[in-house]
Parts: C-alpha cells; structure tokens; sequence
C-alpha cells in the first residue's frame, strides 16, 4: 500500500503520517531524507525527531531511496522535497537528469512497496507566489512533476490544509 501526502509548509503533513504510520505498525521506520544545510534547519530535524518515540527506527538516504528495502516494514518518506533539493543540488540544476534519476529512484522504491507499506510526505510549493528567480521556479516545476509522478502511482492520496486531510484518492 502506497499512500501520498503533500500540503503546505506546516499544513499538519508529518504529524499525520506519523499517526497514519503508528497505526499500522508498532515498529514503524522514518525514512529522512534531508541533509543539514545550517543550524536552522538542524533545529527544525531535532523537532522531528523529537516527535518520535522509541517505536521509530530512523534510517537516513539522501539520494538513493530505491536501496532501501521497505518490504514487510511501514516507512514514512519525509520528504520528497527536500529529497528533490539534494538531487537538484547534485545534478547543477539540470531538470532532464534531475527528473530520470528521481523516476528511477522512485519506481524501485514502489517496487519494493508492494510487499510493504509507505507513506510519502511531499510539499506543495507551486500554490503560492510565483518564484522570482530561474532556479525557483525550475524548482517548483520539477517539485509539481515528482508529485504529479508519485500520485499517479500511489493507492492513497490526502492533501493537508491546516491540520485537516483532505483525501483525494
């Protein structure tokens, strides 16, 4: 089972993944995907993790998310896009490269989903102002197709507005 969440910045995403995750499993995995940019963002990763109790077990991939076996386990992919900003990064913001990489990293963690159960997280970025600069909104499209992509493969799918899901799918 494949279930897709996206939403705003704050919208209630991974508090709801995390109580989606906790009642299917009593071990579930967190599947983070951020690297640390700066001590911000440090703060906003022990908030997270923070969240999580003993039951979780984090596993920590940048990049390659099809090496990670998630079969017979519930993981929860927080967050695409941050996990899009390393590839992005890496790849010099060449969309082309950037979009068959993801794709294969993708379909090969939706094949090992099928004997499993993954709850991934993504952002909504394109809904507010209009990027100002090229690599933005290079960004945002490349952000709308990954999700475009993973929604058209995903069994469930909720769109998070103020702490409220929506289900779409």
């Amino acid at each position: 089972m494949i279930y897709y969440i996206t939403g705003g910045e704050r919208s209630g995403k991974s508090n709801y993944a995390q109580q989606l995750a906790e009642s299917l499993s009593k071990t579930p995995l967190y599947l983070a995907t951020s690297r640390i940019w700066d001590q911000d963002f440090q703060k906003r990763v022990d908030r997270h993790q923070a969240d999580r109790d003993e039951r979780w077990t984090t596993i920590e991939e940048e990049k390659h998310l099809g090496q990670v076996d998630i079969s017979g386990k519930v993981v929860v992919l927080d967050c695409v896009t941050l996990w899009l900003t390393n590839w992005f990064s890496d790849t010099k913001g060449d969309i082309a490269s950037c979009l068959d990489h993801c794709k294969s990293e993708l379909d090969l963690l939706f094949d090992s989903a099928q004997n499993g159960t993954l709850i991934i997280i993504s952002n909504e970025i394109g809904m507010g102002l209009h990027a100002q600069t090229e690599v933005g909104r290079k960004f945002t499209e490349l952000q709308g197709w990954i999700n475009q992509y993973i929604a058209q493969r995903t069994d469930k799918a909720t769109f998070m507005v103020s702490g409220l899901p929506l289900e779409l799918k």
